[in-house]
């Protein structure tokens, strides 16, 4: 038996994956281990393999193959635009892409204006501004803390993700507009999904039973 490769966003969203994966039965007990130097963990038992990535390198590993199953945010999957199979919502990690900015911007936002754009989400940004809203706009790339954009006058709005929104806030920033909601899916590999059908259908249809039972 092959293993069935899993690639997990780094971080909050890792723990998170790997509670809801233990309540259907799929565990690593290598991964609870915090001090592990270790890049590869394995249940030799399940046939199932486990590493960490970046967000953002989730999807890349699925498309190619190198990984059959990737847990990551739609925000991820929507940046990266790979070809892959999303296959279900795991409703955790909820939040939202937002065009924030100060007050003052919305009349901006409101008439079309040409603009200026910060985000380290280029192309969500890009698909929103002229898809959505039909607006030009010129979209800034960066890496660090998008509010700062506005309030040294980089960027008139920026598209970020807001959980609670209280960093805007400190900020004198607020959300002026909803660009989408966001929440963990899960992305299968094209190919493996017809290899291992049988195996994947089975880990899909178990999560999907146990979100019903916890919502209900």
């Amino acid at each position: 038996m092959r293993y069935l490769t899993f690639a997990l966003a780094k971080g909050r969203l890792a723990n998170q994956s790997l509670e809801l994966f233990e309540k259907i039965g799929i565990t690593c007990e290598e991964m609870k281990d915090k001090s592990s130097r270790k890049l590869i963990f394995t249940n030799e038992e399940l046939g199932f393999r486990f590493f960490l990535a970046k967000a953002s390198d989730v999807p890349t590993y699925v498309e190619y193959g190198a990984a059959d199953i990737g847990i990551v945010g739609k925000d991820t999957i929507l940046e990266e635009g790979r070809k892959l199979y999303e296959v279900m919502d795991l409703g955790i990690g909820k939040c939202r892409m937002c065009v924030c900015g100060p007050r003052p911007a919305e009349e901006l936002l409101k008439h079309h204006e040409m603009i200026r754009v910060a985000t380290k989400y280029p192309n969500i940004a890009k698909d929103y501004f002229y898809n959505k809203k039909h607006q030009t706009v010129e979209i800034i790339k960066l890496n660090g803390s998008i509010e700062l954009a506005p309030i040294v006058g980089l960027s008139e709005v920026i598209v970020d993700i807001v959980e609670t929104g209280s960093t805007l806030r400190e900020n004198g920033l607020d959300v002026l507009e909803e660009v989408c909601p966001l929440s963990a899916r899960m992305v299968v590999n094209q190919v493996s999904l017809k290899r291992e059908n049988e195996r994947i259908t089975g880990i899909i249809q178990d999560l999907k039973r146990l979100l019903k039972e916890q919502q209900g």
